[in-house]
């Protein structure tokens, strides 16, 4: 940001000398980059940092330095008169997109003589190197130096119907910017249009067929609020950058639109002569209101280190701009319009601290230190992060706010509808989650399109699931940890990833699994996971696994099948023993035997270890899974064998043979019972 020592001193009172005010508004956050000196005046180039967005006009860091100096700040009046038929009469606007633009203003100013801009503005504008174009542009160029809020004139014969409409581009759509060059718009752009074309790409650049030329007599003036992401994405997309844009990413002042409208038609009418119609067209005249924030001076010795009595804390809060009223315990403050960073106490404090000097804060302030403890649902987090990770699945950061396409792809949880925010939080996005897994098929996807690179990915973060109508909280989601996870063909291998987490938690519970249909899922393809056993009184859902639908898969363009997982954070965390439990070692010898069992297909093993467990009790040691072959010509058709072994062993005797016979006899006397098994001896 360039500003210029000359136009500085028409707000405030420079007291000190140029080395005495860099050292000291770098020492409050505004670094100098340099300075030099341009037609007898000093240009300083100071560094704003992107919270800043009020300190890109001279009136912004004049309020600093005068906040600095204990200076009073000179704001300029605004005179002019207004004339002729009401703005109305020559103009309307319609604002069809305020997800970008929440505000949007015109006045119109009729007979003015386009021409030359006096000598003091072009000197002006050339020492902060803004280039001279009219005296109409001018002006609106040296507004936005003055207080940040860029402007934008229109020939208002150029303006189709006199009607102007906020709204998104056009597929197709083209303008032709005032750098003329041509520019591909889509609907993801706002445009300020007329009824037939686009006049200018909203936030970042007006357009070729609308400019102010010398055969301009009335003229529509803009001023507006443009969100910040919207312009930030328009104008990377269009490799566009431009000071109104610099600006609109940093957020302007709500409310100082109105201000810089009026003085741009105080400064146009004595510059370029013409008259103001009256009123004003505004889309959006009230503004909400900041939220009051409370200064503790005790939080502020408790974090500087050092005591300052309530009067100079308020002070400073008003040399700011802030609103300050006295309350028990403190200050309350109502930052102002222009200062969207302050929103917290320790927003305040640390105001404070850049104005009262970070060089009066003593270097051996005693500033008190707790030492922090580890919340169990942080531990178990990192335990999850290291074994997904150690799997060789990447960990991934998606919004929780989406498109309502993209959420009704996969909502394996519930089928009540999303909830939706008022307002876009990201462009064309309003719907929060019901699940993690359509978000990471999309970042899947992205990854194979950029880089065809195959990633397997999770993601550790809130769902927000509805609650069922007529409930106390219908209002508000069941806002839950969910880990979602994306991989390759192997469901097994996923699986198995996911009894691996299991076991690392200390999870003493049994992982079992059962078919269910749900959409977006390939049918047949997947199973609910639930935790039985031990700690869980009853069967707790953990989460879903299962094949991503083809068809899913193929709007994606993956390639491939696609395993997605989605668990409950909540449910691992609470079933978990992050400290490891000491077993009792036995001293007395083990007895292994092999079991090989004839099934039905549709006998899963979780039902053959569960038999197993209730047989054995606590003599068994250890069940493992060896494998399973089908053999139709000797067992019959849909019928399996499956081969496991199981260590018995007693923590109080020695078991003998018959022992371990009984054992296996019970077990296998309820196999056939329960499960229609064969024992192949």
């Amino acid at each position: 940001m360039l500003v210029s020592w000359k136009w500085l001193s028409r707000y405030v009172d420079l007291t000190l000398s140029h080395d005495e005010l860099v050292d000291r508004l770098s020492l409050s956050g505004l670094n100098h980059e340099g300075s030099e000196t341009v037609d007898g005046d000093v240009v300083i180039d100071l560094e704003v940092t992107s919270n800043r967005g009020d300190c890109l006009g001279h009136i912004g860091a004049a309020r600093e330095i005068a906040a600095l100096t204990n200076q009073k700040l000179k704001i300029p009046t605004i005179e002019y008169q207004e004339s002729g038929s009401a703005v109305d009469d020559s103009l309307s606007v319609a604002n069809e997109m305020p997800e970008a633009c929440p505000r949007y203003t015109a006045r119109v100013i009729r007979g003015v003589k386009v021409g030359d801009s006096p000598e003091w503005l072009q000197e002006s504008l050339k020492a902060v190197g803004i280039g001279v174009v009219n005296n109409v542009v001018d002006v609106t160029n040296y507004v936005m130096m003055e207080c940040g809020q860029p402007l934008h004139a229109f020939d208002l014969a150029k303006v189709g119907d006199g009607k102007i409409v906020v709204r998104p581009g056009k597929e197709k759509e083209q303008l032709e910017a005032i750098d003329h060059r041509n520019y591909d718009l889509n609907d993801s752009t706002c445009v300020i249009a007329d009824s037939s074309a686009a006049l200018a790409v909203g936030g970042v650049m007006g357009g070729a067929s609308s400019e102010v030329t010398e055969a301009t007599a009335d003229i529509v003036l803009e001023a507006a609020e443009f969100v910040p992401l919207s312009v930030r994405r328009t104008a990377r997309r269009l490799k566009l950058h431009s000071p109104s844009s610099f600006r609109f990413e940093r957020r302007v002042d709500p409310v100082g639109i109105d201000w810089a409208s009026r003085r741009a038609c105080q400064l146009i009418t004595e510059i370029a002569g013409g008259s103001v119609a009256p009123g004003v067209i505004d889309t959006a005249p009230e503004i909400p209101a900041r939220e009051t924030v409370l200064l503790r001076p005790k939080r502020v010795a408790a974090l500087l280190g050092l005591e300052i009595e309530t009067a100079e804390l308020d002070k400073i809060l008003r040399s700011l701009g802030c609103e300050v009223s006295a309350f028990a315990d403190g200050l309350q403050c109502v930052p102002p319009s222009w200062r969207h960073d302050l929103t917290r106490e320790v927003d305040l404090i640390e105001e404070v601290a850049r104005i009262h000097g970070y060089d009066q804060i003593p270097e051996d302030s005693p500033i008190p230190v707790a030492p922090s403890s580890k919340r169990r649902f942080d531990t178990a987090m990192e335990r999850i992060r290291g074994v997904l990770t150690a799997a060789g699945i990447s960990e991934a950061m998606t919004p929780s706010v989406v498109t309502e396409k993209l959420d009704q792809m996969i909502s394996p949880w519930t089928e009540l509808p999303a909830l939706q925010t008022r307002t876009s939080m990201l462009e064309g996005a309003r719907t929060l989650r019901r699940s993690l897994i359509p978000s990471l098929l999309q970042s899947r996807a992205a990854n194979w399109a950029s880089a065809s690179l195959v990633a397997d990915l999770f993601e550790i973060a809130h769902v927000y699931l509805p609650a069922p109508a007529g409930s106390d909280s219908a209002l508000l989601p069941d806002e839950t940890y969910h880990i979602g996870l994306i991989a390759g063909e192997d469901f097994f291998a996923l699986k198995g990833t996911i009894e691996t987490l299991c076991d690392r938690l200390g999870i003493p519970g049994e992982l079992t699994v059962g078919p269910v249909q749900r959409d977006g899922f390939a049918k047949g393809g997947v199973v609910e996971l639930t935790l039985v056993g031990d700690d869980a009184k009853e069967p707790l859902r953990l989460g879903f696994l299962g094949f991503v639908d083809d068809k899913l898969v193929k709007q994606w363009k993956l390639t491939g099948r696609v395993v997605a997982a989605e668990l409950s954070a909540d449910v691992l965390v609470n079933q978990s023993r992050l400290v490891p439990q000491q077993q009792a070692v036995s001293s007395f010898p083990s007895i292994q035997r092999d079991l090989n069992l004839v099934l039905p297909e549709s006998v899963r093993w979780n039902e053959l270890a569960g038999l197993v467990r209730k047989a054995a009790k606590e003599r068994l040691a250890d069940l493992t899974y060896r494998e399973t072959y089908r053999n139709e010509k000797v067992d019959g058709p849909n019928k399996k064998r499956v081969l496991f072994s199981m260590e018995l062993q007693s923590q109080t005797e020695t078991l003998s043979g018959g022992d371990a016979d009984s054992i296996i006899n019970e077990l296998v006397a309820s196999c056939e019972k329960q499960l229609e098994a064969v024992l192949l001896r």
